[in-house]
């Protein structure tokens, strides 16, 4: 039995990897085909940033069992500290390598900002958590938008008033420029880096979940109480997963911030609206399902621009489509009525096998 779990357990991971290459082989050929618009070759690339978040949260609320609605403010500090060093290293170091390293510091800023603030924030439950959380996001977006950084012969400067006051050199290259954000990041990300990222994305998370320390985090979701009475270190292995679910988001960041030319901490991009549309992902696409969390960013980031036709009723067609997909995933008799067929299915297939 037990060799029998471990193999449905792999089956189940391989076929989400397997969807993930099959879409983009699939895409690849369109696109070299010219049956892809210019628009939605322009998506590719957020496609892949969408996905890579709601994963993230989705470890958090689906795995850890704590809403959480910061995750725009961990996509923030990736985006920022990443664009910031490719900005500085623009012609010191090749592109791959600036990249690759950009990804890396995105990563770990979000990581280090995730551990900072779950060390208070997790001790909080539920609403308290969520309401904390978005406060943290929208605090990253005004630090950002306040926060003038350049950088000269003599060192790094910082200011919180204006350009002026940084007392830059003539030759000094200013970083980051207040509300204008980060201007000529190197456009280094790309649709093959965005779904190599999603599979790498991928295979932290569901070996995590699979893992000894997975598994303690979820026995926590389930009964905080019992995992404390047999010696489970329940503030540890909350902010560990806490923390890699940061560090995924701002890797999202990372993608996000080099396949634009401008980077603004704007409520639209790091806001409360961020953190609710990625919420929506994870909820529709089911909690703690991973596969169905990279469907339901795809469906929800294309379905609003494949409606632009339809000028006037556009938006009541995503919210009809957004209600109906929360009855279909959440409605008891839709529940009762998926099982039922799941379950006729497997009969059918019974037979054959005993006959084989």
């Amino acid at each position: 039995m037990k060799k029998l779990r471990i193999n449905k357990t792999t089956k189940n991971d391989m076929i989400t990897y397997a969807m993930v290459i099959l879409a983009y082989i699939v895409v690849q050929v369109l696109v070299s085909t010219g049956h892809v618009s210019s628009l939605i070759q322009g998506l590719l690339v957020p496609f892949c940033t969408y996905v890579i978040v709601a994963i993230a949260l989705n470890l958090t609320v689906g795995i850890l069992g704590e809403l959480s609605l910061g995750h725009a403010g961990f996509m923030c500090v990736g985006a920022f500290s990443s664009a910031v060093f490719s900005l500085a290293c623009k012609d010191a170091m090749p592109g791959g390598l600036r990249f690759f390293l950009a990804i890396l510091i995105g990563a770990a800023a979000a990581a280090l900002v995730g551990f900072l603030v779950g060390i208070p924030v997790l001790r909080l439950r539920g609403d308290y958590l969520a309401i904390v959380t978005l406060a943290f996001g929208e605090i990253i977006k005004n630090i950002i938008n306040a926060l003038y950084l350049g950088v000269d012969s003599n060192g790094v400067h910082f200011s919180m008033k204006d350009a002026l006051s940084l007392n830059m050199e003539e030759d000094g290259l200013m970083l980051i420029k207040g509300a204008q954000g980060v201007t000529g990041t190197p456009n280094d990300s790309n649709f093959t880096i965005g779904v190599v990222l999603i599979l790498i994305t991928l295979i932290i998370v569901l070996n995590f979940i699979h893992s000894r320390t997975g598994r303690a985090v979820m026995s926590i979701r389930d009964n905080r109480i019992a995992a404390e009475s047999i010696g489970i270190n329940v503030t540890k292995y909350k902010l560990i997963a806490f923390t890699l679910s940061a560090s995924l988001a701002g890797v999202a960041g990372v993608l996000y911030a080099h396949n634009l030319s401008t980077l603004n901490a704007l409520p639209k991009n790091f806001g409360y609206n961020m953190s609710i549309l990625i919420l929506v992902f994870v909820v529709l696409g089911g909690i703690g399902n991973m596969r169905g969390s990279i469907i339901a960013a795809v469906l929800l980031t294309l379905l609003p621009e494949v409606l632009r036709g339809l000028s006037d009723y556009r938006m009541l067609i995503y919210a009809i489509v957004l209600i109906a997909m929360m009855i279909f995933n959440w409605s008891p008799n839709a529940i009762f009525f998926r099982k039922r067929l799941k379950q006729r299915i497997t009969a059918g297939k019974q037979p054959k096998k005993e006959e084989a």
